[in-house]
């Protein structure tokens, strides 16, 4: 008997065929992502033009195909080349992809350690994925980036020989740069005030209006520092003699009726206030974190001053007022006979018949006009060069952002907007980011010793 061998239906060669072509397909396309040609990326964090003795590189390599494969920096001087980064990173699986799609980079470039000299480099990075192109070695990107190694900081010299201050007063230095372009000015303890060109026609005179504020005492240290485009950095000390002050102290009772007053203008404006506290607690939040929230925002304007002097001669003060409250006063605010907050006063509080004419203390730029939390409707004037004026509680403003005034234009009208018990004037005078007593620009002597008598020795005659 015969027999027969089956043949396997028709079906089965269609089935096989199909997972055969099923399978091909991805493996062509898994071929195709291995031999993939889009670069890789190695970004420098921010353009690198010139280096000083320590310079921080911060970059970031990426690949979002095969990988990163290895990243490379070095840098290359006069022939001689100084590797500072060299790191392959690994792979994983059969196809050999690598195990990491980007990667941050940062390092620490010592120009003595490397014995870099000042004068020209070229800082080249390289950095590879696990494509199999280039026989397996990769896509490449290659860069050049020219580069100046400086490794000696500016000079300073100071100028300006009297330096006699008041704790919470005004000083000026006049000091001379040797490089231009560098971030310079006074340094009182931890605060910065920065100095400027273009008072003088020479651009490497600069001056510095700084403040001694009012907590610092005759102990303080103070200086000039200067810091390059390369990031060397100098200090230059000159002499100086602080006169301590001694501030008033106030106590200040705040009675239901000024609450009931008060608290409602800032509740519809303001979102630290909660609805369900008190109104002595309303208060207080105003009165402590709205008052340290409008005082950022006044170091935001008071941080950007025209270098321009447009003030001239002694600022002007109200027209017949009376001094209500001082520069620097510390305050005590007592509620049914309890302590509720401490804060400082400051600027001056002048007072005279209501609603009366407030004129610009001196020529300036309006930097700000508009509602400013405790210190209602308010105005600030650039004088140029870090010095500004505030004028608060304002019951109408009258002028705008940008507009330039003439000292004694009526820019608006003394009221009682913000924390204000009664109507007045709220007058502060500001070097940059800090306040100071508003005493001394009221002063022609003062301003003559201090302030003209120094820019005058460094004007040509015929501009006097």
């Amino acid at each position: 008997m015969s027999t027969r061998k089956s043949k396997p239906p028709k079906l089965l060669y269609g089935l096989i065929a199909l997972l055969l072509c099923g399978l091909a397909i991805p493996l062509v396309q898994i071929i195709a992502m291995s031999f993939e040609g889009e670069m890789p990326v190695f970004q420098i964090g921010s353009p690198i033009h010139t280096i000083g003795r320590s310079y921080t590189l911060e970059g970031h390599a990426s690949d979002q195909k095969t990988g990163l494969r290895r990243v490379w920096i070095a840098i290359l001087q006069q022939g001689q080349e100084r590797i500072l980064f060299d790191q392959t990173f690994p792979s994983k699986g059969l196809l050999k992809r690598g195990q990491l799609q980007d990667q941050l980079v940062s390092l620490e470039i010592n120009a003595e350690a490397l014995d870099l000299g000042d004068g020209e480099a070229l800082l080249r990075t390289a950095v590879w994925d696990y494509s199999y192109r280039d026989w397996w070695a990769g896509n490449r990107t290659y860069a050049e980036h020219q580069i100046i190694v400086d490794t000696q900081p500016p000079t300073v010299d100071v100028l300006s020989r009297i330096h006699n201050l008041n704790q919470g007063g005004t000083g000026l230095t006049i000091y001379r740069i040797s490089e231009p372009g560098t971030v310079n000015g006074v340094q009182v303890v931890d605060s910065f005030f920065p100095g400027y060109s273009g008072f003088f026609d020479d651009p490497d005179l600069h001056i510095a209006f700084f403040a001694m504020p009012h907590d610092k005492g005759p102990e303080s240290e103070l200086y000039v520092r200067a810091t390059d485009v390369a990031g060397n950095s100098t200090q230059a000390r000159f002499a100086y003699y602080i006169n301590s002050k001694n501030f008033n102290k106030d106590r200040i009772a705040i009675p239901d009726a000024f609450l009931r007053r008060k608290i409602p203008e800032f509740e519809r404006t303001i979102d630290m206030v909660n609805p369900s506290a008190s109104p002595i607690e309303k208060f207080t939040a105003i009165n402590r974190h709205l008052r340290q929230a409008n005082h950022k925002t006044l170091k935001g304007i008071c941080n950007k001053s025209d270098a321009q002097k447009y003030w001239e001669g002694p600022f002007l003060r109200l027209p017949n007022s009376a001094r209500k409250a001082g520069f620097a006063d510390h305050r005590k605010y007592e509620y049914n006979g309890k302590v509720v907050d401490e804060q400082v006063h400051l600027g001056i509080d002048l007072a005279s018949t209501g609603h009366s004419p407030v004129p610009a203390g001196n020529n300036g730029r309006v930097a700000l006009a508009e509602y400013l939390g405790i210190y209602g409707k308010a105005v600030i004037l650039d004088h140029g060069f870090g010095l500004f004026s505030m004028y608060g509680h304002l019951s109408r403003i009258e002028v705008a952002k940008d507009q330039v005034v003439t000292k004694g234009d009526v820019i608006g009208y003394t009221g009682m907007t913000g924390l204000a018990g009664g109507d007045h004037l709220h007058y502060s005078m500001m070097v940059d980011h800090t306040f100071v007593n508003p005493i001394e620009w009221w002063d022609p002597k003062w301003i003559k010793h201090n302030v003209s008598d120094k820019l005058k020795v460094f004007t040509p005659e015929d501009e006097q």
